[in-house]
């Protein structure tokens, strides 16, 4: 890595490491993929798969994974309060993110990202498998969760136009300028078309080179600064179900340093749903 380090030294690994790793006791390798079906095609050895759409989210609630659902899944992974997990997956490690942040709000201690994610570790040719490992149940009770890195409708309406907020919005430029409500193919969509009124858009998928991996820390600092992104600001990432703003949420937290960053999951499902609150959608640009 260039002496422009990420803030935070070990929130991300390389596949040197993973491949060094791979059958450390102490080390729990885990996908969360897009595609619920990748995982079963092959994966890192000895990794486990959770799947997104029934293990990380509350089907009744419409909220994440609650502590008794998601300690349970842990320690059926077998994974202790002292394990290291590194997650990974495709699309640029979208949802390894995702799991990357309920994992912080529920205080697990030692948690990276494998940096690449999927398409890097297939596209080098790595060791894969398609083995399912099974793992005797640690038992281990995640505590409540801390909310403290997770933002709430009533934490950005009251603020709309407040300069100390900094809404970044990271869906597609097409969700951000309301020409479609969902990316094609996603079921949960809203009610309108748009962006939260003041939210810079900051498309997730800027933040990673073409190999997959992250860019410099440099690099990253200047796509958000650009926008007015600055670390002084209480910033709020949001994006369609709050699994792509985890991933910024990652870089601006996790790789930036930014102190005060939350991930508004939420997001456009609920804000472009609500009765009565303002949303701004730029008028389309006819084709020409």
């Amino acid at each position: 890595m260039s002496h422009h380090t990420y803030a935070t030294e070990d929130a991300l690994v390389d596949s040197d490491w993973a491949l060094a790793h791979l059958t450390d006791p102490n080390v729990r390798f885990v996908e969360v993929d897009v595609d619920t079906a990748a995982y079963e095609q092959s994966h890192i050895p000895g990794a486990v798969g959770w799947n997104w759409t029934s293990q990380l989210a509350d089907g009744i609630r419409r909220d994440i994974a609650g502590r008794a659902d998601f300690s349970a899944l842990l320690s059926a992974s077998g994974i202790g309060p002292d394990t290291t997990i590194v997650l990974y997956g495709d699309n640029n490690n979208w949802f390894a993110a995702w799991a990357y942040w309920q994992l912080k709000l529920y205080g697990h201690r030692d948690v990276r990202i494998l940096n690449g994610g999927r398409k890097y570790w297939l596209d080098q040719g790595l060791a894969l498998s398609v083995d399912e490992p099974s793992h005797a149940p640690t038992g281990y009770q995640l505590p409540e969760p801390d909310f403290s890195l997770r933002a709430f409708r009533d934490d950005i309406l009251p603020r709309i136009g407040d300069p100390e907020l900094a809404l970044v919005d990271v869906r597609s430029p097409a969700e951000y300028n309301g020409e479609i409500i969902a990316p094609p193919g996603m079921s949960e969509t809203a009610q309108r078309a748009g962006h939260i009124p003041g939210a810079a858009s900051i498309p997730w998928a800027q933040t990673v080179k073409e190999d997959g991996t992250f860019k410099s820390a440099e690099d990253l600092a200047t796509l958000y600064e650009a926008k007015g992104i600055t670390p002084d600001k209480d910033v709020i990432a949001y994006c369609r179900i709050g699994e792509r703003s985890s991933h910024s949420w990652f870089v601006l937290h996790e790789l930036l340093g930014y102190s005060r960053v939350r991930n508004y999951d939420g997001s456009w499902t609920e804000y472009g749903s609500m009765i009565g609150v303002p949303i701004e959608k730029p008028a389309p640009v006819p084709a020409g």
